[in-house]
């Protein structure tokens, strides 16, 4: 059995790859995160409360465990956070990834570290794993700086960039957009969406799907993980207001420009995943057959 060190494990990817590596029968499963355990997963795998931007508590957990593989999907992510709190940013998303580095080199784990399409300007996407990054906002900068500590390790490692990820997480606190525009829909409420932003939006089961294919061969680089399809928000809205049969008129297209959004968002970013497909194997769920895989989710 291999050992797995899961970070951000309460958060959305987190808790989607807890099953599948303990499903996929080769791993032993380390989650941590930031206060209590938050995923109600019965499975039979460690978790272990950390606090990864302290060097001290990152060296103790790395050298208990030991992990063969490190998958670090823990980040300050939320973007004009990132860009109001540009400290905390440095420190989440990058001092803790130079810490579990540095940690990881001590017992020779392979490194998944995740990473984001707001690494590009968004000027001429969609993009493919060796265009040259260029953030625009202070969240991008951070992933990209981390990517750099990554790449100049002494580790093998893959950097996994993926796109707007959707899905459904175990925590009230927390909603997604699938939830926001159906329960807004469903109590007669106009949203206003932008339209102006192009993405290929990205299931969380298939992004999962990409860590673990990427660990089971040990495949190392930079790999797109994302859906295939160029989408805007805006058209995310109404196929899911037309997916739950709820009226799409209320869905109102916005421009982004009037948004008064601390950090700037890039237009068209997207990625290319045709060397994931080729190296990989790896297929991505269309839009519409993701939505029915979180309906599924969401009742459950």
């Amino acid at each position: 059995m291999k050992k797995v060190l899961i970070t951000g494990s309460n958060g959305l990817l987190g808790q989607h790859l807890i099953p599948l590596f303990l499903q996929d029968g080769q791993y032993e499963v380390i989650a941590t995160g930031r206060g209590a355990n938050r995923f109600p997963h019965k499975g039979n795998y460690i978790y272990e409360e950390a606090n990864l931007r302290n060097a001290s508590s990152v060296n103790q957990l790395v050298d208990k465990h030991k992990p063969d593989v490190i998958i670090h999907s823990g980040a300050m992510s939320q973007v004009d956070e990132c860009e109001k709190n540009k400290d905390a940013c440095w420190d989440t998303n990058v001092g803790a990834t130079r810490y579990l580095v540095h940690a990881a080199e001590s017992c020779n784990a392979f490194f998944i570290f995740l990473s984001t399409d707001f690494v590009f300007d968004g000027l001429q996407g969609p993009y493919t794993e060796d265009a040259l990054v260029n953030p625009i906002n202070y969240y991008g900068t951070s992933k990209a700086a981390a990517e750099r500590l990554v790449m100049n390790s002494k580790l093998q490692w893959a950097i996994v960039r993926t796109v707007l990820v959707y899905g459904v997480v175990h925590d009230p606190k927390r909603s997604n957009m699938i939830s926001w525009v159906k329960n807004n829909l469903q109590e007669g409420k106009k949203i206003k969406v932008v339209d102006d932003q192009w993405r290929t939006p990205t299931l969380c089961q298939d992004l999962a799907k990409g860590c673990l294919l990427i660990a089971d061969k040990k495949a190392t680089g930079v790999f797109n993980i994302s859906g295939e399809e160029t989408l805007t928000p805006y058209d995310m809205a109404v196929q899911i207001a037309a997916f739950f049969n709820l009226d799409t008129s209320l869905v109102e297209k916005i421009s982004s420009k009037t948004l008064a959004q601390p950090a700037a968002r890039p237009a068209r970013t997207g990625l290319v995943i045709s060397k994931a497909a080729n190296e990989l194997g790896y297929k991505p769920h269309t839009f519409a057959e993701g939505l029915e895989i979180i309906a599924a989710e969401m009742k459950s």
